[in-house]
């Protein structure tokens, strides 16, 4: 069963929607705040340690109202079951999409293609468990007799991004074992972690589902190599596995069949960390928080799959995307962290949101005549203040922003903590409320500013602020919040694909590149050009010209 086909902008509540638009166009948020005293607690949601406040956003309860109507008549509800219940959604592709099965309560049962997948997942995890053991406890040793000190992950997209993300995340909760990750297929990269490593301690886990990709195979083999040069090549075996679904390709690298996880086609790569793409997340923090960051991420799936669509903070994130890209006509979203761990969360989510929704054609293969995904970016507060803040404060662009931040520091430096989370509260308050002309004045006034001089400031001065935010407080930092966290914006990119009528699964646009790569890889290394545009050839023969 395939989902519901349907241009959002034949529906009613679209419809409705963009008269609505017009009509609130002259509404100041803090005017908002103004004529409902009580409009912080009503637009808020409490779900576990979670505390969101929509309230700074631009909409009313007409608009959440007629974002909700427009959920179901895009039959949300039908795609959530569907989602859940391993139907092939991601269908041009022609595979479910059950990444939630990944962190599914071991008594449940999940459907795919006839058979129970839990059982298969507990089965590799029971595996990741058994080999974290012996890797942290010094049982597993390398070739020379030595206990492992270093884990190198060699993946890319989804293989690199996600586990990357979350061992920064999690860093307060690290053991002992230092973590690197190898990605780019730029040779400098490779190079320059390899310098720091000692082959006789090091473990290298290569990831890729087909065991094809150019850029971690061409990682891998400079990796090989590297370790041959002091080690025998019957010693690979206790030094490199692979997480991947193509065991003869891992086979003939040299790795043991043993050491092979095992990856579904029913689990996208950007939405693998929690599979064993997520082995050096285990690795580096332990099983146990593996399981805690596993645990969250299902105490979110049940949140987003039985809520009612006025609770269910997913669908209320995603429907916002929804009003201000559809209607205000914002085309970016940034996504600002109050913490230096999640400093990779932006660039992670970046993969997931660009690389699900950024479509053209709707579910029929029709060109769509209304925008899809948003530009995702950001970086951790206090920083990003010092950066991009000033446009986001009197720029010419309306840059929607979620700001997340959590009550308790990990180090318990209160004082440090209380500065930063100034920040975090007084930035969503002078996004929203800006700064009069009026205000802007009577400062210059009493700074003892001549006249003249506050006539010539006042137009740099004033801030408009109706700057939208969503603030997200959440109590601590933990294995368990981080998967939640993760999972609530892996739900709210399911819902944006549902009322943007496309598939979210696929990326058949990170071919194209790829395939001409290949092509150009070949006349570069056989010095022999081919046909191409007047642009590409002129580079490639400059290239060749080195």
């Amino acid at each position: 069963m395939s989902l519901q086909q349907t241009n959002p902008t034949t529906t009613n509540a679209w419809k409705q929607l963009a008269q609505l638009c017009k009509e609130q166009a002259p509404l100041h948020c803090k005017d908002l705040f103004r004529l409902d005293p009580s409009r912080a607690e009503k637009l808020s949601r409490e779900w576990g340690d979670f505390f969101i406040d929509f309230s700074k956003n631009r909409i009313t309860d007409d608009t959440v109202n007629l974002l909700l109507e427009l959920a179901r008549e895009m039959s949300l509800d039908d795609a959530i079951k569907k989602f859940f219940e391993g139907d092939v959604i991601n269908q041009t592709e022609g595979r479910a999409v059950l990444h939630t099965a990944l962190r599914a309560s071991q008594s449940e049962t999940i459907e795919h293609q006839g058979k129970n997948v839990v059982d298969d997942v507990y089965e590799v995890k029971e595996k990741i468990a058994s080999f974290c053991k012996s890797i942290i406890g010094g049982v597993w040793l390398g070739y020379s007799g030595k206990p492992f000190t270093d884990i190198v992950n060699i993946g890319i997209g989804g293989s690199d991004l996600g586990p990357y993300m979350v061992t920064e995340a999690l860093k307060y909760y690290r053991n002992h074992l230092n973590l690197h990750f190898v990605s780019n297929i730029d040779g400098d990269h490779v190079h320059e972690h390899l310098k720091r490593l000692n082959p006789e301690t090091t473990l290298f886990i290569i990831v890729s589902k087909s065991f094809t990709t150019q850029e971690t195979l061409g990682n891998a083999a400079t990796i090989k190599n590297w370790f041959l040069q002091t080690a025998a090549e019957e010693e690979i075996p206790k030094h490199f596995v692979a997480v991947s679904s193509n065991v003869s390709k891992a086979l003939e690298f040299g790795i043991a069949e043993a050491n092979i996880f095992p990856m579904w086609d029913w689990v996208g790569g950007r939405f693998s960390l929690w599979s064993a793409v997520g082995l050096s997340i285990a690795l580096g923090v332990g099983y146990e928080n593996f399981e805690l960051l596993l645990d969250g991420a299902h105490a979110m799936d049940v949140h987003f799959r039985d809520s009612p669509f006025n609770e269910n903070l997913p669908v209320l994130m995603a429907l916002l995307t929804v009003w201000y890209n559809n209607f205000l006509g914002a085309e970016t979203e940034a996504i600002i962290p109050y913490t230096q761990y999640l400093h990779r969360f932006s660039a992670y989510l970046q993969q997931g949101f660009m690389e699900s929704n950024g479509k053209r054609v709707d579910r029929a293969g029709k060109p769509v005549t209304y925008q899809t995904g948003t530009v995702i970016w950001g970086e951790p507060g206090t920083n990003a203040q010092h950066a991009f803040f000033q446009l986001m404060h009197q720029g010419t662009k309306l840059i929607p922003a979620d700001f997340i931040g959590f009550r308790r520091p990990l180090h318990g430096d209160k004082e440090h903590h209380d500065k930063l989370m100034a920040n975090f509260f007084a930035q969503t308050e002078a996004l929203m409320n800006g700064k009069s002309r009026e205000e802007a004045e009577i400062e210059l006034e009493k700074s003892n500013t001549s006249p003249e001089m506050i006539q010539a400031l006042l137009p740099f001065k004033e801030f408009p602020g109706n700057n939208p935010t969503t603030t997200i407080l959440i109590e601590k930092l933990t294995p368990h919040s981080l998967g939640a966290l993760i999972a609530m914006y892996e739900h709210k990119i399911f819902v944006q694909g549902v009322l943007w009528n496309i598939f979210s699964f696929d990326q058949w646009g990170v071919e194209l590149g790829k395939q001409l790569a290949t092509t150009i890889l070949d006349e570069i290394q056989s010095h022999t050009p081919g046909s191409h545009d007047t642009s590409t050839s002129q580079l490639i023969k400059k290239f060749f010209a080195k």
